[in-house]
């Protein structure tokens, strides 16, 4: 281990005062009313804000009372599922269109969605040398933190970098929507390619090609996919672009966005949020779980033993011992998570074609039995089912996409919400944003340096 990295003793030692120093009595929330993570007992958002770009339903209200009901998604008061059986049944990807929605809120004409397709195809070009300097210098193991080093190094190339005029910010955002997937899939190759030792491709995007096709193009070595996978990643795509304005990432951009700040700025901070395993590294865990319930489970069709699998990671005795079954339950959903309803059915195609049919019957039977071991184990406030997290992994596995870019690949579709949501933050001119922290800290005297006495 490097000194750089090294944790001392010192620092063990001054951790353990902070850590102390920092933790507050959990009575205390409950004392001043405080909702720990903006949520309340039932995982109802405390009401921060107004948006007109996503809707997320879970419940219906009769009789003053709240109901879970299954979940549903609207993108600018459009049904997702509609959305996506849409362009489904024309045999077409999706990407541009929905882009084009959440950003402008009404869905294209051919010709809009035509000239639109073509404009987000001529930015995908990096600027003079930008690979050579900046991806393949100091390649990071965590492609997260490359990418957002790389977005931040962007500002230096714009000339109108601090410039939140609404037409700059809506040109850096699409800038920054084409470019997501190089800037994603250039500092894997460079990781790959120095740390791994496997050999480097860096290809050139297609403009005839969707943001999808380009994603598998530029990460293959041969370029080739078939367009049954190319469909389901641009319909995850799709399912990961947007989510409210109370998601963990996007009210990042909406405080980052209230203080004036850039774009580059703005969608770096949103990175960090989203690089969190709460957060966007969510699929990960699940496909690490999976991996150490397939060799803990001797016959993956025998309910009993799965059950028993399931109960011991609540009981914290497999996997990570965190006590969670990771992928199920939502902060928002209860009944249904409407993006893991729509994704399954496209799960179940591609398993077909890539001979893991017996992988998804498993995915399929814990989906089923986890909520019920949950509900044994555990006092529950609202419903739990698959989160959209439980199905995207194996996914991605199934694409051979490796476990590095999943939560990139979440960041190229989020990036276009978190756009059209520091659009609207910038528009509405609103406030800085600035919740209240109480302080639970009592007041004593200041104590001269040569009365402190000696540390023990």
């Amino acid at each position: 281990m490097s000194t750089y990295s090294e944790i001392t003793p010192d620092i063990l030692a001054l951790s353990k005062l902070a850590t102390d120093t920092s933790q507050i009595n959990t009575e205390l929330y409950t004392k001043y009313e405080v909702k720990r993570g903006l949520r309340d007992i039932s995982g109802k958002g405390v009401l921060a804000g107004l948006t007109d770009i996503a809707e997320i339903r879970s419940y219906t209200v009769v009789d003053s009372e709240m109901i879970p009901c299954e979940g549903k998604l609207f993108y600018r008061g459009i049904d997702v599922e509609d959305i996506v059986q849409g362009f489904i049944h024309d045999d077409r990807y999706g990407f541009e269109e929905v882009t084009y929605l959440l950003l402008f809120g009404t869905l294209p004409t051919e010709e809009q969605l035509r000239d639109f397709s073509n404009l987000l195809a001529t930015y995908r070009t990096l600027p003079t040398s930008f690979v050579r300097d900046i991806i393949m210098k100091a390649p990071s193991q965590d492609m997260m933190n490359t990418l957002a080093r790389s977005v931040l190094t962007l500002y230096s190339y714009d000339d109108r970098a601090d410039d939140v005029s609404i037409p700059n910010v809506l040109r850096q955002c699409l800038q920054l929507i084409s470019l997501f997937p190089m800037l994603s899939v250039y500092g894997y190759q460079a990781y790959s390619h120095y740390h791994d030792g496997n050999s480097l491709f860096i290809h050139s995007p297609q403009p005839e090609l969707s943001t999808a096709e380009n994603i598998l193009h530029i990460l293959r070595p041969n370029s080739k996919f078939t367009k049954l996978e190319a469909k389901i990643l641009d319909v995850a795509l799709i399912l990961h672009m947007e989510h409210g304005g109370g998601n963990n990432s996007t009210f990042t951009t909406h405080v980052v966005s209230s203080s004036g700040t850039d774009t580059y700025s703005s969608m770096a901070a949103s990175l960090g949020s989203l690089k969190g395993p709460k957060h966007g590294g969510a699929n990960i865990k699940v496909v690490k779980m999976f991996e150490d319930m397939k060799k803990s489970v001797k016959d993956w069709s025998d309910e009993g033993e799965i059950k028993n699998y399931l109960k011991r990671l609540l009981n914290k005795e497999a996997f990570d011992h965190a006590g969670l079954i990771y992928g199920m339950g939502h902060a928002v959903y209860s009944l249904s998570d409407p993006r893991a309803n729509i994704f399954k059915s496209f799960v179940e195609s591609l398993s077909k074609e890539k001979g893991r049919e017996e992988e998804f019957k498993l995915y399929s039977m814990i989906e089923r039995l986890a909520p019920q071991v949950i509900g044994e184990e555990r006092k529950i406030y609202k419903g739990v089912s698959a989160n959209v997290d439980f199905y995207s992994g194996f996914v991605y596995s199934m694409l051979d996409l490796p476990t590095e870019l999943f939560t990139p690949i979440f960041a190229i579709a989020r990036v276009v919400g978190w756009s059209a949501h520091r659009i609207e933050e910038l528009a509405n001119n609103g406030k800085i944003i600035r919740p209240a922290y109480k302080s639970v800290a009592k007041h004593k005297e200041y104590t001269p340096l040569h009365e402190r006495g000696s540390a023990e």
